[in-house]
């Protein structure tokens, strides 16, 4: 007897809802569902394999330590694969871009990442309150969850870890706001209600709300406005970090050097569960064993985290995303207009939001995802009322895929503006 996942699995799934497939296999920018049908992949597994599916260069590595009997789990004993990689991200990331950071490896989600930066932040100032953008997402663990200002996530949740303060940036304002004069006000104000917070966390991109770019200005005046008032600055680079937008990190070109950086997502090179918290050396004031978890030593994790940079490295993937970012921007501006002037477009490196807002017409963004999956292109929905179109392809697709890819969203939005 078969048994359907729906009949056991939990009604808490989502992805299958949206991209009702059965998929057997996956090869860089392509998924193939068990019926034999092609799909494009602008989804990336919500950006968790940034260098393709089953990428040929990372996955030889891995296999070959799986066959040399190499140790699987390791907590936070130390191994040769843990060795290695932080050896590897020392050497080929941190050292050349000048950043003094520790390693803390944690459980393997990015939400368990931001919870322990901000349980550090609390233990180094002895303060509970945080400051975040509103706009931002950072998990779904009750802590990530409080410093996430998107209701659909936090309406449910009576209990809030940490007492918050959001402020506003791209979304929530009128032309005559200063995000840095409101912060300002906040802090210097005696009058403002407001305790100075342990800590201010920021996304250098805003996915999960749009596709909001956050200026690097707005990023060089928070730095100082935080080191003037002690505030531990935290940058969430789980989904943008990684080559997202050129960069290993998002912040790189921006003249901002975070004291906290969580990364998750793409950092394993093969999707394979991981998180780390980089910390400034004299920050890390954590007393042995103080936070931990099992699954911290995912030695497969290191050995493609490793192979992910060195593969990062050889084929110059900076370069790459900047002149694939260039090539999206260019069809997006040729091609969008001609469909109306009521959609905007935005993005960095290659992430980049199609955002139908404006045209008013409810459901705009699911129905053309549909579509568009309908005609062999997975792509994600984001942001206000879910009509932001999410781009979000692997850095190393093809040109000619992602060409086509581009082809099947302005041909589905066009036939969905066109049927509704």
């Amino acid at each position: 007897m078969t048994t359907k996942n729906n009949e056991i699995e939990s009604n808490v799934t989502y992805y299958n809802r949206h991209f009702p497939a059965k998929f057997s296999r996956a090869k860089n920018a392509f998924l193939f569902a068990d019926d034999g049908k092609r799909y494009i992949d602008f989804f990336a597994s919500a950006g968790s394999v940034n260098y393709g599916h089953n990428n040929d260069f990372i996955k030889e590595k891995v296999v070959n330590y799986i066959q040399s009997d190499g140790i699987i789990q390791g907590l936070d004993l130390d191994t040769l694969a843990k060795e290695e990689f932080l050896r590897c991200l020392k050497d080929m990331i941190l050292d050349v871009k000048g950043y003094n950071y520790k390693v803390q490896l944690c459980s393997p989600s990015g939400t368990s990442a931001v919870e322990a930066a901000l349980r550090l932040a609390h233990k180094i100032t002895g303060r509970k309150g945080i400051f975040a953008l509103a706009g931002g997402f950072h998990g779904m663990t009750l802590g990530s969850l409080s410093v996430s200002s998107i209701k659909k996530s936090t309406s449910d949740y009576a209990l809030i870890a940490n007492p918050v303060t959001f402020v506003p940036y791209s979304i929530l304002t009128v032309d005559s706001y200063s995000p840095i004069s409101y912060i300002e006000s906040l802090l210097e104000n005696e009058y403002s209600g407001v305790e100075t917070p342990a800590a201010f966390i920021f996304e250098t991109v805003q996915a999960e709300s749009g596709i909001n770019i956050i200026d690097a200005e707005f990023f060089r005046k928070l730095q100082n406005i935080c080191q003037k008032h002690g505030i531990l600055l935290i940058c969430d680079d789980v989904q943008v970090g990684c080559f997202r937008t050129g960069n290993f990190f998002s912040f790189d070109d921006m003249g901002v050097y975070p004291d906290l950086v969580i990364m998750s997502k793409s950092i394993s090179g093969y999707g394979t569960p991981m998180a780390l918290l980089l910390l400034k050396s004299h920050l890390d004031v954590w007393n042995p064993g103080e936070h931990n978890g099992t699954f911290r030593g995912n030695q497969l994790a290191f050995v493609g985290a490793k192979a992910a940079i060195e593969f990062a490295s050889l084929i110059n993937i900076t370069d790459i995303v900047k002149r694939k970012a260039s090539t999206i921007e260019k069809y997006l501006l040729d091609n969008i207009p001609a469909l109306s002037d009521n959609i905007d477009v935005r993005g960095k490196g290659m992430i980049w939001g199609i955002d139908l807002n404006k045209l008013n017409l409810e459901g705009i963004g699911c129905d053309c995802s549909k579509t568009c999956f309908d005609n062999g292109l997975i792509i994600e929905t984001c942001g206000k009322h879910q009509n932001v179109l999410k781009i979000l392809p692997p850095l190393t697709i093809e040109d000619s895929v992602l060409y086509t890819g581009l082809e099947i969203i302005t041909s589905s939005i066009a036939k969905t503006i066109n049927t509704i």
